[in-house]
């Protein structure tokens, strides 16, 4: 339990007590600083603690704001401030500070506002004094965007009387459920979702539910549509459609419930962001496979559907990598998007071309329903098609036109991406100084072997062995690609290079296969490779590193896949070739997946939720 430490002298009539109670919080009071240091060393390392003053006046919803965000070691509203266990030291010693010196030290966080925004006369209040101290020796604090919300600390019985006007005059329970729904989203969940998912995430929230339940009951929502899919009738795909839609409620519910109640959590933003990839390629499975009951094979078409998403987002993905930290990151192509963004209908046009999940979700599940899945997947691949061509355009026109200075962390989360194994790594230490500094080098160098795999994968026959040419072609050029540190302009389009190149080469020698089974076995092989890819992003955003060394190079890198797949495509029958990417898909989902499972449920990486609509 959490332990709330309330300063002064007790003010008749408020409520504050019963409020930090309904938080969760042990409620001790202090009647002075030195008191309140006692309490303070008192409380058990391993609990929450919270400094509050009892003049305090506000809504429930900022103390909640401000003291039980799990995401901040240290957060602060005014009159308000709170440690998790990790940053305890620091509060400990500002403390310490403030009790030493009696009360001088001057508050100087900016006035609490009152009634109509007006700035309220800042008070003696230890709690700020403490926040002071905190910024002062180098503390992030973590002050949230209270909006209507009312905070302070009333300088006298007018301003308090004044203070609480102020509050009765915002309902705290309105401002909380429009802040549980995303700042930042689609047309189709901004209309027609959010508008009824909030209060279900009420709902949930007011029944004990947590973020994690709900997460797991729309994965087994889209696994059941799925599995409705895969009956092939035309009754089993209404329903698919139905359940489709039903999942992307809950999936939204999810993340407003953790913004309703507070309640994030490391595992539950990878459960949220790896589940939402598991639906929806587990129901294009369940399509292809009900599109075979009636006699027609789209497996091509589901896993082409699959890697082009896939590489949608690692193109995302490292595009934020290799610029969100960059100086001096403006480029006209930048400021010409934020002046659309300032006309209304723009946004939302520019919003839904770009096919987010909300947009592509109702589409496959109204094509599921009306037409046949493979009339569904040549929609979405000409519609996440143009969505890429359009994105990565803009981005390229960005990076051409942006005199930005990218950094070492950017670089190395870029070679992270890269998923670069011991075959290209050893070509990259000998290359080394001697590689190329030319600006595009990078992305050229990963183009070439691309092309030259993926030209000679597609023009020769099942089992010809000049096949492995070509892939020994990638592998050189995959470590020249990476030879030197990815600080270049397009860099960033290295990692979608490389997932492309592999995902496509397995996409093609399944098909040259032509047997029963092959297409499928290769669906499974990229699923299990694109979830380890996808677990890479997530570990980088959160700022937990990239998955182990040991772990890349058990699954053999992107270049040494591709080039066991070349080989086994040369040496195996078609049939023996469907055995083996059988087998190698299930022994990579196994490695990545426990290592995986291992790492989340143990890591203390921060809790990192999405707070846009990734595509």
């Amino acid at each position: 339990m959490s332990t709330a430490i309330v300063t002064g002298q007790p003010v008749p009539g408020s409520t504050l007590e019963n409020d930090l109670g309904s938080l969760g919080f042990d409620v001790r009071v202090a009647a002075d600083a030195a008191e309140a240091e006692s309490l303070l060393a008192a409380v058990p390392a391993d609990r929450r603690v919270a400094l509050v003053d009892a003049r305090f006046v506000g809504h429930p919803h900022a103390l909640r704001l401000g003291l039980t965000d799990p995401r901040f070691p240290l957060a602060a509203v005014p009159g308000a401030v709170t440690a998790q266990p990790a940053a305890r030291q620091q509060l400990t010693r500002a403390m310490a500070r403030e009790t030493s010196a009696d009360g001088a030290t001057p508050v100087e966080d900016p006035a609490p506002l009152g009634p109509g925004g007006a700035p309220v006369l800042a008070v003696d209040s230890l709690p700020d004094r403490v926040v002071a101290a905190l910024d002062a020796d180098g503390g992030a604090v973590h002050r949230p965007e209270l909006g209507s919300l009312v905070a302070a600390v009333p300088a006298d019985p007018q301003a308090r009387n004044e203070v609480r006007q102020a509050v009765a005059a915002v309902d705290d329970e309105a401002v909380r459920l429009k802040s549980a729904v995303k700042s930042r989203d689609g047309f189709f969940t901004t209309f027609f979702i959010s508008p009824y998912s909030r209060y279900i995430a009420r709902w949930c929230a007011r029944r004990g539910l947590t973020p994690n339940q709900v997460t797991t009951a729309s994965l087994l929502t889209a696994l059941i549509a799925a599995g409705c899919a895969a009956t092939g009738t035309r009754g089993g795909f209404v329903a698919a459609g139905v359940l489709l839609i039903a999942s992307f409620v809950l999936d939204c519910t999810d993340g407003q419930l953790a913004r309703y109640a507070l309640k994030y959590s490391t595992l539950g933003a990878w459960l949220d962001a790896t589940f939402d990839r598991a639906k929806e390629y587990a129901y294009y499975a369940g399509l292809a496979l009900g599109a075979a009951r009636g006699g027609d094979d789209v497996w091509a078409l589901a896993l082409g559907a699959m890697i082009l998403q896939t590489c949608r987002h690692v193109v995302d993905f490292s595009f934020n990598e290799a610029n969100h930290d960059a100086t001096a990151n403006t480029s006209p192509t930048a400021a010409l998007s934020d002046k659309l963004d300032s006309v209304g209908w723009t946004v939302w046009v520019r919003r839904m071309i770009v096919l987010p999940i909300g947009e592509r979700w109702a589409m496959i599940a109204v094509l599921t329903a009306v037409t046949t899945p493979r009339i569904t997947f040549y929609v979405l691949l000409a519609g996440c098609a143009f969505a890429a061509t359009y994105t990565t355009a803009g981005r390229v026109l960005r990076s051409l036109t942006r005199k930005a200075e990218r950094t070492d962390r950017a670089a190395r989360a870029l070679a992270d991406l890269t998923d670069t194994g011991p075959l290209a790594a050893t070509g990259a230490e000998r290359l080394g100084r001697r590689s190329a500094r030319h600006a595009f080098a990078a992305p050229l160098w990963a183009a070439v072997g691309a092309v030259v795999l993926l030209i000679d994968v597609s023009l020769r026959s099942f089992g010809n062995w000049q096949t492995v040419v070509g892939a020994l072609v990638y592998v050189a050029t995959s470590g020249r690609a990476v030879a030197r540190s990815l600080k270049g302009p397009l860099d960033w389009l290295v990692p979608p290079v490389f997932r492309a190149a592999e995902y496509c080469t397995v996409l093609i020698l399944a098909a040259r296969a032509e047997v029963n089974g092959a297409l499928p076995a290769a669906f499974g092989l990229v699923a299990a490779v694109a979830y380890h890819h996808y677990d890479t992003v997530y570990r980088i955003r959160g700022d937990a590193g990239a998955p182990p060394a040991w772990l890349v190079r058990a699954i053999g890198g992107h270049e040494g896949r591709t080039l066991l797949v070349t080989v086994l495509a040369v040496v195996l029958t078609a049939a023996q070739f469907t055995v083996a990417l059988t087998v190698l898909a299930v022994a990579v989902a196994l490695v990545v997946l426990v290592e995986s499972i291992r790492f989340w449920v143990s890591a203390g990486a921060p809790a990192v939720h999405d707070e846009g609509e990734p595509a």
